[in-house]
């Protein structure tokens, strides 16, 4: 089964995605299900790491993931960040922001994850959208996950435009919803930082969802701890969009064998099995807070999903769906045992 290799580079792998889909028979997901409202088959979907492009996105759409977000694009074309892009890393549990973790010389769970947002060129990840969408089954959702570029004497105001212009390019693609990326570890401009900000991400996230009108709107952010960051943001932006996808990995240094600091001593993010535990927590005081509003504001459970038991436990924190990324690339039949393992599972 065609997976993600990470010995190679990220244009490697979008070159080398899969040629067609396989043919698989796909058990049914016990339940009646949605994201953002929207009928869906099943709870699961994919977030934008591993869908490089549209040939990604079908290989994992027959194997049993029912929303797909095309990894995140740009309105100019970026290059990816040097190997290594997934660094297996030594840790437990992690609540929040850390430092100095230690590589890993396999996978066991957990990697430092480091592409820094790489980007086709609009042309060329336009024409894939659309090309996507006419060959996705229509019971199947395509987001399309967006990030402005953010250039030195920008303002805010050039920031949330060009935010807008991808969703809005997204869109007339034929994206079924489109995914802000608020959030990325691996950067520190204001691109990728503003979840941190719910007054800057208000604006943004309102110039957005003017250039795509009724198109559900996600909002993909990073982790907050304390409980006024997040009903700040809630009241800020919860109004204007229809999710938040949460959590776009934790923070965290690496070093080497020998000690060295990796990545330059830059920080990156933690995905994996180590997440799991404060995104689900993450999820359920989001869900308090969105409560408390009386909003009608989704979420979306993301972080150390490996078992249909790891798919529950979100659901019950709050979550509406959910979208595995880390077990997705390693084993990728993964949805297609979370069905058969949902449908013995009590209460969900």
């Amino acid at each position: 089964m065609t997976r993600y290799d990470p010995a190679q580079t990220y244009r490697w792998n979008y070159d080398h995605a899969p040629v067609s889909p396989p043919a698989i028979d796909v058990p049914a997901c016990p339940g009646r299900w949605t994201f953002c409202g929207l009928p869906v088959p099943s709870p699961l979907g994919m977030p934008a790491g591993p869908l490089l492009n549209g040939r990604w996105i079908l290989h994992y759409a027959a194997l049993g993931f029912d929303v797909l977000t095309y990894k995140t694009v740009r309105s100019t074309a970026r290059e990816c960040y040097p190997l290594p892009n997934l660094q297996p890393v030594q840790t437990g549990p992690l609540i929040g922001p850390t430092c100095d973790l230690s590589c890993a010389d396999a996978m066991s769970g957990n990697w430092a994850v480091s592409f820094g947002m790489p980007s086709m060129s609009p042309d060329v990840w336009r024409a894939d959208v659309a090309w996507t969408r006419e060959r996705l089954p229509p019971e199947k959702l395509l987001c399309v996950s967006v990030v402005a570029t953010a250039q030195p004497d920008w303002s805010a105001a050039d920031l949330a435009a060009d935010f807008a212009k991808c969703a809005r390019w997204a869109v007339d693609a034929g994206a079924d919803a489109v995914e802000a990326n608020f959030s990325c570890p691996n950067v520190s401009t204001s691109d990728g930082q503003l979840y941190q900000h719910p007054d800057a991400a208000a604006a943004v996230a309102r110039t957005v969802r003017e250039a795509i009108g009724a198109t559900p709107f996600v909002i993909k952010i990073g982790h907050l701890a304390e409980e006024r960051q997040i009903d700040d943001f809630v009241a800020a932006v919860g109004p204007l969009v229809d999710a938040f996808s949460m959590t776009n990995c934790l923070s965290a240094t690496v070093r080497q064998p020998d000690g060295q600091p990796l990545f330059d001593g830059q920080p990156r993010g933690i995905a994996g099995d180590a997440i799991r535990e404060a995104s689900i927590q993450q999820v359920r005081r989001f869900a308090d807070a969105i409560q408390r509003r009386g909003l009608p504001t989704k979420i979306i459970g993301v972080g150390g999903i490996f078992t249909a038991a790891h798919v529950a436990e979100y659901l019950r924190a709050g979550a509406e769906s959910v979208q595995l990324a880390t077990a997705a690339m390693l084993d990728p039949r993964v949805a297609l045992l979370i069905c058969r393992e949902l449908s013995t599972l009590i209460g969900i």
